[in-house]
Protein backbone atom coordinates (compact mmCIF):
# COMPACT_ATOMS: atom_id res chain seq x y z
CA UNK A 1 0.00 0.00 0.00
CA UNK A 2 1.25 3.90 -1.12
CA UNK A 3 0.26 6.99 -0.13
CA UNK A 4 -0.18 10.06 -2.18
CA UNK A 5 -1.81 13.38 -2.67
CA UNK A 6 -5.11 14.07 -5.15
CA UNK A 7 -5.87 17.67 -6.20
CA UNK A 8 -8.65 19.06 -7.42
CA UNK A 9 -9.78 22.70 -8.36
CA UNK A 10 -13.53 24.17 -7.76
CA UNK A 11 -15.18 26.65 -9.23
CA UNK A 12 -18.56 27.99 -7.66
CA UNK A 13 -21.54 28.34 -10.20
CA UNK A 14 -24.21 30.89 -8.58
CA UNK A 15 -27.89 31.41 -9.87
CA UNK A 16 -29.47 34.98 -10.67
CA UNK A 17 -30.10 35.48 -7.04
CA UNK A 18 -26.51 34.79 -6.80
CA UNK A 19 -26.58 31.10 -4.16
CA UNK A 20 -24.23 28.66 -4.60
CA UNK A 21 -26.07 25.77 -7.49
CA UNK A 22 -22.96 23.89 -7.72
CA UNK A 23 -19.42 23.60 -8.59
CA UNK A 24 -17.23 23.06 -11.99
CA UNK A 25 -14.46 20.46 -10.85
CA UNK A 26 -11.21 21.03 -12.38
CA UNK A 27 -7.90 18.94 -12.74
CA UNK A 28 -4.67 20.12 -10.67
CA UNK A 29 -1.56 18.68 -10.73
CA UNK A 30 -0.60 20.15 -7.56
CA UNK A 31 -1.59 22.37 -4.88
CA UNK A 32 -0.17 25.45 -6.33
CA UNK A 33 -1.09 24.92 -10.24
CA UNK A 34 -3.40 27.41 -11.56
CA UNK A 35 -4.73 25.27 -14.82
CA UNK A 36 -4.65 21.88 -16.11
CA UNK A 37 -1.02 22.48 -17.21
CA UNK A 38 0.09 19.75 -20.15
CA UNK A 39 -2.42 17.10 -18.88
CA UNK A 40 -4.39 16.06 -21.68
CA UNK A 41 -8.01 16.18 -21.87
CA UNK A 42 -7.99 12.12 -21.40
CA UNK A 43 -6.28 12.78 -18.29
CA UNK A 44 -7.25 15.68 -16.74
CA UNK A 45 -10.94 13.81 -17.38
CA UNK A 46 -10.01 10.80 -15.75
CA UNK A 47 -7.95 12.10 -12.72
CA UNK A 48 -11.37 14.36 -12.06
CA UNK A 49 -13.71 11.40 -12.14
CA UNK A 50 -11.28 9.09 -10.02
CA UNK A 51 -10.52 12.43 -7.55
CA UNK A 52 -13.99 13.16 -7.21
CA UNK A 53 -15.41 9.40 -7.02
CA UNK A 54 -12.44 7.83 -5.40
CA UNK A 55 -9.81 9.64 -3.23
CA UNK A 56 -12.05 13.16 -1.94
CA UNK A 57 -15.94 11.88 -2.45
CA UNK A 58 -18.77 13.83 -3.93
CA UNK A 59 -20.19 14.54 -0.51
CA UNK A 60 -16.88 16.54 0.58
CA UNK A 61 -16.74 18.02 -3.12
CA UNK A 62 -20.13 19.16 -3.57
CA UNK A 63 -22.12 18.24 -0.85
CA UNK A 64 -25.70 18.77 -1.69
CA UNK A 65 -24.40 21.16 -5.29
CA UNK A 66 -24.20 20.29 -8.67
CA UNK A 67 -21.00 19.27 -10.29
CA UNK A 68 -20.22 20.48 -13.65
CA UNK A 69 -17.52 18.09 -15.05
CA UNK A 70 -15.38 18.81 -18.13
CA UNK A 71 -15.55 15.99 -20.91
CA UNK A 72 -13.46 15.32 -24.06
CA UNK A 73 -14.66 12.85 -26.76
CA UNK A 74 -12.92 10.06 -24.89
CA UNK A 75 -14.45 10.47 -21.56
CA UNK A 76 -17.57 11.05 -23.21
CA UNK A 77 -17.61 7.46 -24.46
CA UNK A 78 -16.48 5.65 -21.65
CA UNK A 79 -18.60 3.67 -19.20
CA UNK A 80 -16.52 4.81 -16.00
CA UNK A 81 -19.61 8.16 -16.79
CA UNK A 82 -21.70 5.15 -15.48
CA UNK A 83 -20.01 5.29 -11.80
CA UNK A 84 -21.81 8.86 -11.30
CA UNK A 85 -24.42 10.42 -9.90
CA UNK A 86 -26.68 11.27 -12.93
CA UNK A 87 -28.87 14.05 -11.42
CA UNK A 88 -25.93 15.38 -9.82
CA UNK A 89 -23.74 16.17 -12.63
CA UNK A 90 -23.41 18.08 -15.54
CA UNK A 91 -21.46 16.78 -18.41
CA UNK A 92 -19.81 19.98 -20.02
CA UNK A 93 -18.55 19.81 -23.60
CA UNK A 94 -15.97 21.69 -25.58
CA UNK A 95 -16.98 24.23 -28.19
CA UNK A 96 -14.28 22.42 -30.05
CA UNK A 97 -16.11 18.76 -29.80
CA UNK A 98 -17.19 17.71 -33.23
CA UNK A 99 -20.56 16.04 -33.01
CA UNK A 100 -20.59 13.22 -35.11
CA UNK A 101 -23.43 10.74 -35.63
CA UNK A 102 -21.92 8.36 -33.12
CA UNK A 103 -21.47 11.47 -30.44
CA UNK A 104 -24.71 12.50 -30.78
CA UNK A 105 -26.44 9.23 -29.84
CA UNK A 106 -23.95 8.94 -26.69
CA UNK A 107 -25.09 12.21 -25.05
CA UNK A 108 -28.69 11.28 -25.81
CA UNK A 109 -28.25 8.31 -24.34
CA UNK A 110 -26.29 9.64 -21.18
CA UNK A 111 -29.66 11.88 -21.05
CA UNK A 112 -31.54 8.98 -20.42
CA UNK A 113 -29.24 8.44 -17.57
CA UNK A 114 -30.08 10.99 -15.97
CA UNK A 115 -27.14 13.29 -16.37
CA UNK A 116 -27.37 16.95 -17.85
CA UNK A 117 -25.14 18.87 -20.75
CA UNK A 118 -23.51 21.90 -20.49
CA UNK A 119 -22.38 23.17 -23.39
CA UNK A 120 -19.30 25.96 -22.32
CA UNK A 121 -18.37 28.78 -24.30
CA UNK A 122 -21.03 28.55 -26.27
CA UNK A 123 -22.05 30.31 -29.98
CA UNK A 124 -24.17 29.15 -32.57
CA UNK A 125 -20.83 29.47 -34.54
CA UNK A 126 -19.01 26.76 -32.51
CA UNK A 127 -19.44 23.06 -33.68
CA UNK A 128 -20.53 21.69 -30.53
CA UNK A 129 -23.62 23.80 -31.82
CA UNK A 130 -25.40 20.90 -33.21
CA UNK A 131 -25.69 19.39 -29.28
CA UNK A 132 -28.03 22.60 -28.77
CA UNK A 133 -31.35 20.34 -28.58
CA UNK A 134 -29.46 18.20 -25.97
CA UNK A 135 -28.60 20.80 -23.64
CA UNK A 136 -29.82 21.60 -20.38
CA UNK A 137 -26.89 24.34 -19.60
CA UNK A 138 -25.02 26.87 -22.11
CA UNK A 139 -22.23 28.81 -20.66
CA UNK A 140 -21.79 32.39 -22.64
CA UNK A 141 -18.18 33.70 -22.29
CA UNK A 142 -18.73 37.55 -21.35
CA UNK A 143 -15.19 38.60 -22.14
CA UNK A 144 -14.47 36.48 -26.33
CA UNK A 145 -18.29 39.04 -27.35
CA UNK A 146 -18.54 42.62 -27.79
CA UNK A 147 -21.39 43.85 -25.37
CA UNK A 148 -23.76 44.19 -28.65
CA UNK A 149 -23.09 40.24 -29.99
CA UNK A 150 -23.30 39.30 -26.42
CA UNK A 151 -26.66 40.74 -26.11
CA UNK A 152 -28.04 39.21 -29.68
CA UNK A 153 -26.74 35.63 -28.01
CA UNK A 154 -28.04 35.81 -24.94
CA UNK A 155 -31.52 36.72 -26.54
CA UNK A 156 -31.19 34.34 -29.25
CA UNK A 157 -31.47 31.25 -26.56
CA UNK A 158 -33.94 32.77 -24.81
CA UNK A 159 -36.23 30.78 -27.07
CA UNK A 160 -34.33 27.52 -26.35
CA UNK A 161 -35.18 25.27 -23.04
CA UNK A 162 -31.65 25.89 -21.63
CA UNK A 163 -30.13 27.62 -18.28
CA UNK A 164 -28.14 30.71 -19.45
CA UNK A 165 -25.04 30.90 -17.77
CA UNK A 166 -22.47 33.94 -17.95
CA UNK A 167 -18.75 32.44 -17.51
CA UNK A 168 -15.51 34.60 -17.31
CA UNK A 169 -17.48 37.49 -15.38
CA UNK A 170 -14.56 38.99 -13.70
CA UNK A 171 -15.65 43.05 -13.25
CA UNK A 172 -19.18 44.82 -11.80
CA UNK A 173 -19.52 45.84 -15.16
CA UNK A 174 -19.83 42.34 -16.46
CA UNK A 175 -21.61 41.24 -13.82
CA UNK A 176 -24.21 44.50 -14.60
CA UNK A 177 -24.20 43.64 -17.63
CA UNK A 178 -25.21 39.93 -17.39
CA UNK A 179 -27.82 41.00 -14.72
CA UNK A 180 -29.33 43.23 -17.28
CA UNK A 181 -29.69 40.53 -19.85
CA UNK A 182 -31.57 38.57 -17.25
CA UNK A 183 -28.75 35.47 -17.86
CA UNK A 184 -30.09 32.60 -15.10
CA UNK A 185 -26.54 32.01 -13.90
CA UNK A 186 -23.04 33.28 -13.24
CA UNK A 187 -19.51 31.56 -12.87
CA UNK A 188 -16.34 33.85 -12.68
CA UNK A 189 -13.10 36.00 -10.95
CA UNK A 190 -15.85 38.33 -9.76
CA UNK A 191 -17.37 36.00 -7.50
CA UNK A 192 -14.32 33.19 -6.40
CA UNK A 193 -11.32 32.13 -7.95
CA UNK A 194 -11.28 28.60 -7.76
CA UNK A 195 -9.68 26.93 -5.06
CA UNK A 196 -7.46 23.78 -4.96
CA UNK A 197 -8.52 20.89 -2.46
CA UNK A 198 -5.95 18.79 -1.93
CA UNK A 199 -6.86 15.02 0.19
CA UNK A 200 -3.93 12.41 1.58
CA UNK A 201 -4.52 9.37 -0.39
CA UNK A 202 -3.75 5.78 0.20
CA UNK A 203 -2.98 3.32 -3.43
CA UNK A 204 -4.95 -0.40 -2.91
CA UNK A 205 -2.19 -2.77 -3.60
CA UNK A 206 -2.13 -3.17 -7.48
CA UNK A 207 -2.13 -7.54 -7.03
CA UNK A 208 -5.38 -7.23 -4.88
CA UNK A 209 -7.29 -4.99 -7.60
CA UNK A 210 -6.14 -7.52 -10.23
CA UNK A 211 -7.22 -10.39 -8.46
CA UNK A 212 -10.78 -8.76 -7.39
CA UNK A 213 -11.27 -7.98 -11.16
CA UNK A 214 -10.25 -11.32 -11.83
CA UNK A 215 -13.15 -12.73 -9.50
CA UNK A 216 -15.68 -10.80 -11.10
CA UNK A 217 -15.07 -11.82 -14.36
CA UNK A 218 -15.45 -15.60 -13.46
CA UNK A 219 -18.21 -14.53 -11.51
CA UNK A 220 -17.19 -15.76 -8.02
CA UNK A 221 -19.04 -15.89 -4.29
CA UNK A 222 -19.46 -12.56 -2.62
CA UNK A 223 -17.52 -13.79 0.17
CA UNK A 224 -14.42 -14.73 -1.99
CA UNK A 225 -14.96 -11.40 -2.90
CA UNK A 226 -15.22 -9.50 0.33
CA UNK A 227 -12.48 -12.47 1.47
CA UNK A 228 -9.94 -10.04 -0.75
CA UNK A 229 -11.52 -6.63 -0.13
CA UNK A 230 -10.79 -7.43 3.54
CA UNK A 231 -7.26 -7.61 3.50
CA UNK A 232 -6.55 -4.62 1.59
CA UNK A 233 -7.49 -1.47 4.44
CA UNK A 234 -7.48 1.14 1.34
CA UNK A 235 -9.37 -0.87 -1.09
CA UNK A 236 -11.80 -1.28 1.37
CA UNK A 237 -12.00 2.46 2.68
CA UNK A 238 -12.28 3.47 -1.03
CA UNK A 239 -15.04 1.16 -1.82
CA UNK A 240 -17.08 2.00 1.30
CA UNK A 241 -16.53 5.66 0.68
CA UNK A 242 -18.09 5.27 -2.69
CA UNK A 243 -20.58 3.10 -1.99
CA UNK A 244 -21.75 4.89 0.99
CA UNK A 245 -21.64 8.45 -1.12
CA UNK A 246 -24.22 10.55 -3.17
CA UNK A 247 -22.18 8.47 -6.45
CA UNK A 248 -24.37 5.20 -5.38
CA UNK A 249 -27.04 6.64 -5.51
CA UNK A 250 -28.73 5.37 -2.11
CA UNK A 251 -30.45 6.39 0.83
CA UNK A 252 -29.31 3.55 3.62
CA UNK A 253 -25.67 3.35 5.44
CA UNK A 254 -23.58 0.38 4.24
CA UNK A 255 -21.26 -1.30 6.65
CA UNK A 256 -20.10 -4.53 4.97
CA UNK A 257 -18.51 -5.55 1.82
CA UNK A 258 -20.57 -8.16 1.18
CA UNK A 259 -23.24 -5.64 1.66
CA UNK A 260 -21.48 -3.34 -0.97
CA UNK A 261 -20.72 -5.82 -3.32
CA UNK A 262 -24.26 -6.86 -3.34
CA UNK A 263 -25.80 -2.69 -4.22
CA UNK A 264 -22.92 -2.12 -6.59
CA UNK A 265 -23.37 -4.88 -8.70
CA UNK A 266 -20.62 -6.88 -10.42
CA UNK A 267 -20.36 -4.94 -13.36
CA UNK A 268 -20.24 -1.09 -11.80
CA UNK A 269 -17.80 -2.79 -9.44
CA UNK A 270 -15.43 -4.04 -11.92
CA UNK A 271 -15.82 -0.72 -14.09
CA UNK A 272 -15.15 1.46 -10.42
CA UNK A 273 -12.01 -1.27 -9.91
CA UNK A 274 -10.80 -0.64 -13.35
CA UNK A 275 -10.71 3.22 -12.67
CA UNK A 276 -8.54 2.45 -9.70
CA UNK A 277 -5.86 0.15 -12.01
CA UNK A 278 -5.08 2.94 -14.44
CA UNK A 279 -5.10 6.32 -11.97
CA UNK A 280 -3.22 4.25 -9.67
CA UNK A 281 0.00 6.48 -8.27
CA UNK A 282 3.02 6.36 -9.96
CA UNK A 283 5.00 4.91 -6.59
CA UNK A 284 2.67 2.71 -6.53
CA UNK A 285 3.62 -1.42 -6.86
CA UNK A 286 3.61 -1.42 -10.50
CA UNK A 287 6.29 0.00 -12.24
CA UNK A 288 5.24 3.11 -14.98
CA UNK A 289 7.37 1.38 -17.71
CA UNK A 290 5.32 -2.06 -17.12
CA UNK A 291 1.95 -0.10 -16.54
CA UNK A 292 2.32 1.20 -19.76
CA UNK A 293 3.17 -1.64 -21.70
CA UNK A 294 0.39 -3.49 -20.34
CA UNK A 295 -2.21 -1.12 -20.95
CA UNK A 296 -1.21 -0.24 -24.46
CA UNK A 297 -1.03 -4.51 -25.56
CA UNK A 298 -4.46 -4.75 -23.81
CA UNK A 299 -5.61 -1.89 -25.76
CA UNK A 300 -4.04 -2.66 -28.92
CA UNK A 301 -5.49 -6.13 -28.89
CA UNK A 302 -9.12 -4.74 -27.63
CA UNK A 303 -9.15 -2.45 -30.98
CA UNK A 304 -7.40 -5.18 -33.25
CA UNK A 305 -10.52 -7.65 -31.92
CA UNK A 306 -12.55 -4.49 -33.11
CA UNK A 307 -11.52 -4.30 -36.38
CA UNK A 308 -11.92 -8.32 -36.85
CA UNK A 309 -15.30 -7.45 -35.81
CA UNK A 310 -15.30 -9.58 -32.83
CA UNK A 311 -17.68 -9.29 -30.01
CA UNK A 312 -17.56 -7.37 -27.35
CA UNK A 313 -17.32 -10.44 -25.14
CA UNK A 314 -14.23 -11.69 -26.91
CA UNK A 315 -12.46 -7.71 -27.16
CA UNK A 316 -12.85 -7.35 -23.19
CA UNK A 317 -11.03 -11.03 -22.86
CA UNK A 318 -7.98 -9.40 -25.42
CA UNK A 319 -8.27 -6.67 -23.05
CA UNK A 320 -7.57 -8.70 -20.18
CA UNK A 321 -4.98 -10.94 -21.68
CA UNK A 322 -3.06 -7.92 -22.54
CA UNK A 323 -3.54 -6.60 -19.02
CA UNK A 324 -2.52 -9.62 -17.54
CA UNK A 325 0.85 -10.75 -20.05
CA UNK A 326 3.41 -9.46 -18.14
CA UNK A 327 2.27 -10.73 -14.87
CA UNK A 328 5.53 -12.76 -14.43
CA UNK A 329 7.42 -10.16 -14.44
CA UNK A 330 5.52 -7.78 -12.12
CA UNK A 331 5.69 -10.68 -9.42
CA UNK A 332 9.46 -11.68 -10.70
CA UNK A 333 7.88 -15.83 -10.75
CA UNK A 334 6.94 -18.24 -13.54
CA UNK A 335 3.87 -17.29 -15.38
CA UNK A 336 2.25 -21.32 -15.00
CA UNK A 337 2.69 -20.43 -11.24
CA UNK A 338 0.74 -17.67 -11.41
CA UNK A 339 -2.05 -19.03 -13.54
CA UNK A 340 -2.52 -21.81 -10.53
CA UNK A 341 -3.82 -18.73 -8.41
CA UNK A 342 -5.72 -16.78 -11.28
CA UNK A 343 -8.84 -18.56 -12.72
CA UNK A 344 -9.23 -17.03 -16.60
CA UNK A 345 -10.74 -18.36 -19.48
CA UNK A 346 -9.14 -20.96 -21.69
CA UNK A 347 -8.15 -19.08 -24.52
CA UNK A 348 -6.34 -16.47 -21.90
CA UNK A 349 -4.81 -19.03 -20.30
CA UNK A 350 -3.38 -20.22 -23.63
CA UNK A 351 -2.35 -17.44 -24.61
CA UNK A 352 -0.36 -16.18 -21.45
CA UNK A 353 1.32 -19.52 -20.88
CA UNK A 354 2.05 -20.86 -24.33
CA UNK A 355 1.19 -17.99 -27.02
CA UNK A 356 -1.24 -20.37 -28.04
CA UNK A 357 -4.98 -19.81 -29.64
CA UNK A 358 -6.95 -17.29 -30.65
CA UNK A 359 -5.51 -15.17 -27.81
CA UNK A 360 -2.18 -16.10 -28.46
CA UNK A 361 -1.85 -14.69 -32.17
CA UNK A 362 -3.44 -11.25 -31.06
CA UNK A 363 -1.08 -11.12 -27.89
CA UNK A 364 2.14 -12.14 -30.08
CA UNK A 365 1.53 -9.38 -32.51
CA UNK A 366 0.94 -6.90 -29.51
CA UNK A 367 4.63 -7.74 -28.68
CA UNK A 368 5.74 -8.04 -32.07
CA UNK A 369 4.97 -4.52 -32.50
CA UNK A 370 7.11 -3.44 -29.28
CA UNK A 371 10.48 -5.08 -30.92
CA UNK A 372 12.27 -3.01 -33.62
CA UNK A 373 13.56 -6.07 -34.76
CA UNK A 374 12.87 -7.00 -38.99
CA UNK A 375 12.73 -10.30 -37.95
CA UNK A 376 10.65 -10.06 -35.38
CA UNK A 377 7.51 -11.76 -37.43
CA UNK A 378 5.13 -9.20 -37.08
CA UNK A 379 4.15 -9.61 -40.67
CA UNK A 380 4.01 -13.27 -40.85
CA UNK A 381 1.41 -13.43 -37.25
CA UNK A 382 -0.77 -10.57 -38.06
CA UNK A 383 -1.47 -11.98 -41.88
CA UNK A 384 -2.20 -15.38 -39.93
CA UNK A 385 -5.05 -13.41 -38.42
CA UNK A 386 -6.03 -11.14 -41.77
CA UNK A 387 -4.89 -8.11 -40.88
CA UNK A 388 -3.14 -5.83 -43.01
CA UNK A 389 -0.94 -3.14 -42.62
CA UNK A 390 -3.26 -0.36 -42.56
CA UNK A 391 -5.33 -2.07 -40.11
CA UNK A 392 -2.26 -2.66 -37.91
CA UNK A 393 -0.83 1.02 -38.07
CA UNK A 394 -4.01 2.01 -37.30
CA UNK A 395 -4.65 0.30 -34.19
CA UNK A 396 -0.71 0.65 -33.22
CA UNK A 397 -1.22 4.42 -33.36
CA UNK A 398 -4.60 4.52 -31.53
CA UNK A 399 -3.39 2.33 -28.76
CA UNK A 400 -0.23 4.72 -28.18
CA UNK A 401 -2.17 7.63 -28.10
CA UNK A 402 -4.64 6.45 -26.20
CA UNK A 403 -2.36 5.54 -23.19
CA UNK A 404 -0.67 8.95 -23.45
CA UNK A 405 -3.52 10.28 -23.56
CA UNK A 406 -4.30 8.47 -19.87
CA UNK A 407 -1.20 9.64 -18.32
CA UNK A 408 1.10 6.47 -17.95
Amino acid sequence: MTTSNAFIARQPVLNRNQQLIGYELLFRSSATASNAAHAGDLEADTRVLSNTLNDMGTRWLIGSKLAFMNMGESMLNSEFLELLPPRRVILELSPQLVPSTALVSRVEYLRSLGFSIALDDFSFEAKSAVLLEQANYVKLNVQRHAPNAFQVLAAHLRSYPVVRIAERVETQEHFRQCQELGLDGFQGFYFSHPETLSARVIEPAFANTLELLNLLRRDASIASVEKVLKRDLAMSYKLLRYVNSAAAGLNTQIASFAHAVTVLGYNKLYRWLTLLLITAAEDSLAPVALQKTVVTRARLMELLGQAKLLGAEACDELFVTGMFSLLDVLFDMPMASIMEHLQVPEKIKQALLRREGEYGHYLQVAIDCESEAEDSGLARNSRALGLDGKQLNAAHLSALAWVEELGL
